[in-house]
């Protein structure tokens, strides 16, 4: 058994002093991917230690975005790369290769789309990333190798996945244009198919763990009473292609006890893989 867990660490260093390091050692993790790491990555080999591998993409902007993924085993391949040169990825998308403990090759890839901003060249590049994004993702979910994508993808799938979903139509995570790449990736919520894992596409483990319940959501604004009301997003995701859907078991939101021993506005997303 594989357990993998994804968080927005919104920032690395003040996670740590906030408390993510106590929530580490007893989670039993054994492949960590983390997304706005904002740090160097001798950040991070200082904050986790000698017991990880460490594979990490800092964006261009200093102090900007950052993903990492961090096994208890080797690399076999790490990749950042997700479009031509022209367009600057950079600190968003890293895939690993692991062979686990049975000898089978696993791929994680550590993501964080843009927050976007309508009618803004943040909501352009946005798009951009995520026309870059669906072009890969259509090679992973046809891959017979097991395969996860995980994250901040910064987009609500369905009305399911955001509490005030109504007030959010026009704004940037739950918008009709970023919605259907998540169509694309694991059907329409009025196909047959959605969420089976056939024609290629991805299983949204979240939701099939949960069913057509509201939430468990994953982000909440520290602005108001957002987190004592549960007025969240469910925006982090574990994605498995068919090769490894139906190993997935015990998933779960790790959501802090109150909101003052929170240490990200996002919550751990956790699950076990039989591989």
């Amino acid at each position: 058994m594989v357990r993998i867990a994804s968080v927005n660490v919104n920032g690395v260093r003040a996670a740590f002093r906030k408390g993510m390091g106590p929530w580490l050692d007893a989670r039993g993790v054994d492949v960590l991917a983390l997304q706005e790491v904002r740090a160097e990555r001798s950040d991070l080999e200082a904050l986790l230690g000698d017991d990880w591998v460490i594979a990490h993409d800092a964006a261009t902007a200093k102090g900007r975005a950052g993903v990492a993924v961090a096994t208890r085993v080797p690399h076999v391949r790490v990749s950042t790369k997700l479009g031509p040169n022209t367009v600057d990825t950079a600190g968003r998308w890293i895939e690993t290769d692991i062979h686990t403990p049975r000898g089978n090759t696993l791929t994680v890839v550590s993501c964080y789309v843009h927050s976007g901003e309508v009618d803004t060249p943040k909501q352009v590049a946005k798009y951009e990333f995520l026309e870059l994004m669906t072009k890969r993702m259509k090679k992973l979910g046809a891959s017979a190798t097991p395969s996860l994508v995980v994250g901040d993808l910064n987009v609500g799938h369905r009305t399911l996945d955001i509490r005030n979903w109504k007030g959010n139509r026009k704004n940037s995570g739950f918008l009709p244009e970023e919605r259907a790449y998540f169509d694309t990736w694991m059907g329409a919520e009025d196909d047959p198919q959605y969420n089976t894992g056939q024609k290629g596409r991805f299983v949204d483990i979240g939701r099939a763990a949960h069913g057509e319940v509201e939430g468990p959501y994953s982000w909440w604004s520290w602005r108001g009473k957002a987190f004592d009301n549960d007025t969240g997003w469910r925006i982090d995701y574990h994605l498995a292609n068919s090769a490894l859907a139906s190993k997935a078991s015990n998933y779960v939101i790790d959501r802090a006890p109150s909101y003052d021993t929170r240490w990200s506005d996002h919550a751990p997303v956790v699950a076990d893989y039989d591989i």
